[in-house]
């Protein structure tokens, strides 16, 4: 019934669900335990270096070993032919990049436990001597029902220690560099608390709606991390805990040796500040970034909100009727770490409130938005912040595929970035054209003369140019590159292109229930859709072999493609016969011959 590709005699592909820098996502259906799970494909050209294939291998089988509810699961790791293949939990739910590009900044209260999860997780690996090495929000899925999972452990670890920096290939970065901790961007040697970094990383991203580094190139960006200090959170937006900046910042020092000291760490901080969050309100929490104008008193509601935080850690309160007793004494004891937590995000907050109060009667400082000034010259660029009193700073030299020499590659902070007068805004310029250095085709237009054309100005060829379609660009738009934009490779070497196919075409799922087995999947595939899992339940409303239930509604519009699971009625349910124990042959009515009581 289906012409889909099989793994390893048991894992039927039947639709990608994903697309990465290193790898293909399909789900799959295990005919061996009848389980749907997602399969990933190594792109062809990791299959190519032998150390890459080991450290594959051996870190997956030792991933496969965690088990963790906020970790996907790794079933399998498997080769057939040169196809390297990993097999993992299928996991009904989004990347938690795609949730931040639709909703971020998100509620500081979803990045604690996001966070509390993703530490989690972490904390089960290190104790297991496995670091990740690429913690960033593509990597973690959140259910339908709000739970974080990691993933991709194995890959990381053999992305990182194989091909993370190739120094023979002009020192070409690797990997998610907008995640990168510094030592990782240096190449040396990295631990738990490189993934302590990259979790803070992530963390910012979720509360701010932004990476703290972006630029032109990886190596602008690497160079970022390891030379540039992280703008405050609270200083990019509004509604951040003091308590929750200071973990991320902590998190995020550049200095290995000021961050936590491993994940277990940082989950326990996250959890002191999600308690207090749940005891005290935003109101005290947030404090100064909560935008309060007026500083916040101890009274006796707040004194009320911690005396429930004491009883809440098992102390107990002494009766002002009954006096003191040993017991109260030590249950302030217990409790004291946390007044003087509370008593600290007071202070936070009045002190806050009143910087807040002068600021805004200082006529409304912090509210200019920093322009655009990629492509202008140095000039051009100090002539336009002067009409903002905004300062310039000039930065790095650097080498660019698409800005022009002289002119702006990259800024700090971004444009549309909101600051005070005087801020600095350093920008680094473009020193032109670098043989090697890889183009930007991306959005591109493809026709292959014309980007023939474009790439050997670099001294590249077009290398494999595929086709898939795409909600995000249009027919003919190239939509992914290899190698991407900015990083360095050989001369003469070849661009692989995708090109968009257009969107993908949608139809209406037909009516399928009261239909046979054979007319439904019939009536599926004429309508472009791929049949997914078929159960067989007894019903005494429909017959035998007919269709009693679908997964979507008649009518509903679809892509083409999209599986549809089905229901199939087993019949009338089968009511075995009761019959009486048949103790005695003798004493067995015969209804020829009735006995005494029947006539």
């Amino acid at each position: 019934m289906s012409n889909n590709k099989l793994l390893a005699g048991r894992y039927e592909l039947i639709e990608k669900i994903g697309d990465g820098g290193m790898a293909v996502v399909y789900k799959a259906k295990d005919r061996l335990l009848n389980r749907y799970v997602a399969v990933k494909i190594l792109r062809p050209e990791f299959t190519r270096d032998a150390q890459f294939i080991e450290s594959f291998k051996k870190e997956s089988q030792a991933a496969a070993g965690l088990q963790h509810p906020n970790i996907v699961n790794v079933y399998d790791v498997g080769k057939e032919g040169n196809i390297y293949f990993i097999v993992m939990e299928l996991i009904d739910g989004r990347p938690l990049s795609d949730i931040i590009e639709e909703h971020g900044p998100l509620d500081y209260k979803h990045v604690i436990q996001v966070g509390k999860q993703v530490a989690a997780a972490l904390s089960l690996a290190h104790k297991n001597h496995i670091i990740h090495r690429d913690v960033k929000p593509h990597n973690i899925m959140i259910t339908k029902d709000g739970v974080a999972k990691l993933a991709d452990f194995g890959i990381a670890k053999a992305i990182s220690s194989a091909t993370i920096v190739n120094k023979e290939e002009g020192g070409q970065v690797m990997g998610s560099v907008h995640y990168f901790s510094p030592e990782q961007a240096r190449g040396k040697y990295v631990d738990e608390k490189s993934d302590v970094y990259s979790l803070g990383i992530v963390l910012y991203e979720m509360l701010t709606g932004q990476v703290p580094f972006d630029g032109e190139n990886p190596v602008e960006i690497a160079l970022m991390h390891i030379n540039e200090d992280i703008k405050p959170p609270s200083k990019v937006v509004d509604n951040v805990p003091p308590a929750l900046e200071k973990i991320i910042l902590k998190a995020t020092d550049k200095y290995q040796n000021n961050r936590y000291e491993n994940a277990e760490a940082m989950y326990e901080d996250l959890n002191n500040v999600d308690f207090l969050s749940k005891k005290v309100g935003d109101e005290i929490l947030l404090g100064a970034s909560g935008r309060k104008s007026k500083p916040v008193k101890i009274d006796d509601a707040n004194e009320e909100k911690l005396n429930a935080i004491i009883d809440d850690k098992g102390s107990k309160k002494s009766s002002k009727k009954n006096g003191s007793s040993g017991k109260g004494a030590s249950g302030f004891k217990k409790a004291l770490p946390w007044i003087l937590a509370l008593i600290v995000l007071l202070i936070l907050g009045a002190v806050g409130g009143y910087f807040l109060t002068s600021k805004m009667s200082g006529g409304g400082k912090g509210n200019i938005e920093v322009p655009d000034l990629k492509g202008m010259t140095y000039e051009e660029a100090s002539d336009e912040l002067s009409k903002l009193k905004l300062d310039i700073e000039k930065g790095d030299d650097v080498y660019s595929a698409d800005v022009e020499k002289g002119k702006i590659v990259s800024q700090t902070p971004i444009s549309k970035t909101k600051v005070k007068d005087g801020t600095k805004v350093k920008v680094n310029i473009s020193k032109g054209k670098k043989a090697g250095l890889v183009p930007d085709l991306v959005g591109k237009k493809y026709n292959e003369s014309d980007i023939s054309s474009i790439i050997g100005q670099y001294g590249f060829v077009i290398g494999n140019v595929t086709y898939e379609e795409s909600d995000q660009y249009d027919e003919g738009v190239i939509i992914n590159q290899t190698p991407s934009a900015g990083s360095s490779a050989k001369s003469g070497s070849a661009v692989d292109i995708v090109v968009s196919k257009g969107k993908k075409e949608k139809a209406k799922v037909p009516t399928l229930t009261g239909l046979t087995a054979d007319d439904a999947v019939q009536a599926l595939n004429q309508a472009g859709f791929e049949v997914g899992d078929i159960s067989y339940e007894e019903s005494s409303i429909y017959g035998k072999d007919y269709v009693m239930w679908q997964q979507y509604s008649a009518g509903t519009e679809l892509k083409k493609g999209t599986s549809v699971s089905l229901k199939i009625s087993k019949g009338v349910p089968q009511v075995p016969e009761n019959k009486e124990p048949d103790n005695n042959n003798n004493n067995k009515p015969d209804n020829n011959h009735p006995t005494t009581d029947q006539q």
